[in-house]
Order: structure tokens, then sequence, then C-alpha cells
């Protein structure tokens, strides 16, 4: 497994609240255990105290985000690099769970969870995912959605760095309210009448008013 494979886990926590529609699905600790997808042991260990812990992991989470989101390369690192030293993860090589054609393991690194507590283990994997997806690709690879009032946090992972919403529906969105606010500019433009070829031809001076030279006359 690709170790920046668990930067999704950052994503996951972070999109658990949209603070602009005042929406919190991290409310119970069933919410927390649906996070861990798969890692079903880990989840178990989840206990009503991790939902405290977890939003407050979250929100230093979207701070890196923000920092990110707004150019500050900087900031963003040192406030990951704290989590990092908070939250310190176990590096094991694994591969019991993949073989090659020959039955041999696929050995690859994998990050063992926190043994105290729910949160210490999720808050470990969270921040060492992002820690490698940020200086494999850029800390402008870190954002926040710009169809607002979404802000959830994704991860660009386009060719051409260019993305810049969270998923295709807040694409499609963002994109609807662009041409309706054109449209509504478009409205509220005065008039302009269009200058049809009489108009343009009224707008020459005519051979008769435009030139003005005396005839020669005789001597």
């Amino acid at each position: 497994m690709e170790l920046a494979y668990y930067s999704d886990y950052a994503v996951r926590l972070v999109n658990t609240e949209e603070p602009a529609r005042g929406k919190d699905a991290l409310t119970s600790v069933e919410a927390v255990r649906d996070l861990f997808g798969p890692s079903q042991s880990a989840a178990r260990r989840a206990t009503d105290a991790d939902v405290t812990r977890f939003r407050s992991v979250r929100a230093r989470l979207r701070a890196v985000f923000e920092a990110a989101d707004t150019g500050d390369e900087r900031l963003a690192v040192d406030l990951l690099n704290s989590l990092l030293l908070e939250f310190p993860v176990s590096p094991q090589i694994s591969g019991h769970d993949h073989r090659d054609d020959d039955g041999r393991p696929l050995w690859h690194m994998h990050l063992a969870d926190h043994p105290s507590n729910a949160t210490a283990g999720y808050a470990a994997i969270a921040a060492m995912g992002l820690a490698f997806h940020l200086t494999e690709y850029g800390v402008d690879r870190l954002g926040l959605c710009e169809a607002a009032p979404c802000r959830n946090a994704y991860l660009d992972t386009s060719t051409n760095r260019s993305r810049r919403y969270c998923s295709d529906r807040c694409a499609t969105r963002a994109n609807v309210a662009a041409y309706r606010a054109r449209k509504r500019l478009e409205a509220t433009r005065p008039d302009v009448p269009e200058r049809t070829g009489l108009a343009a031809d009224s707008a020459q001076p005519s051979s008769a008013q435009g030139d003005r030279r005396p005839e020669l006359r005789g001597r």
C-alpha cells in the first residue's frame, strides 16, 4: 500500500464538517468508527470520548488545508509538523494480504494503528499520509473547494494542477452559478443600439458635407 494513500484519512475527517453550512456529521462514536473504513480492529477501540478528540484533530487538519489554500506554504508545513510530533507513527513492513503469482508476499510499508486510543491512531495515520502527499506532490496540491459554501478539503492529483473543486457535483454547480451570474449582468446592462447599415452610413461624412474645400474657380 502506498503511504500517500493514508492522506485520504485526513480528507475524510476534515470533510465531516461543513462550517459554512453549520453541519457536523461527527456527533457519535458510530460516526468516528465509520471513518476507519475497513480497519475494523482500530474502529472498535473508539469510545464516546473520541468524538471530542477527533473534532480537535479535525480542526488542526483543516488549518493545514486552509494555509495551503491561501498559499502560506510555511504555515501549512509547521502545522502538519506539530501533528506529526504529537502523534508519531509506527511503520511496519506488511504483505500478509497481498501475494504475487507465485504466492510470495508483496512486501510494502504499512502504518500500524497506534495502541493507546482511537484518536491517536487515526491522527498519526492521517498526518503521516498527508505529509507524504505534501512532500511528494507539493503544498499547492492541498486545497479547499471553491464552490461556496462547500469548502470541503481535497487532494489535487490532476496532471496540470488544475483541480479547484472537491467533486464533479460542486464543479457543475459552480459553473452553473457562474453562467447565471453572467446572464444577470448582461440583463442589467443598458441597451446599446446595434450599428445597422443605415446608422453606419449616417455616421460617415457625406460627400456634400464632408468635403468643405472651396471649388477652384477659374482665374
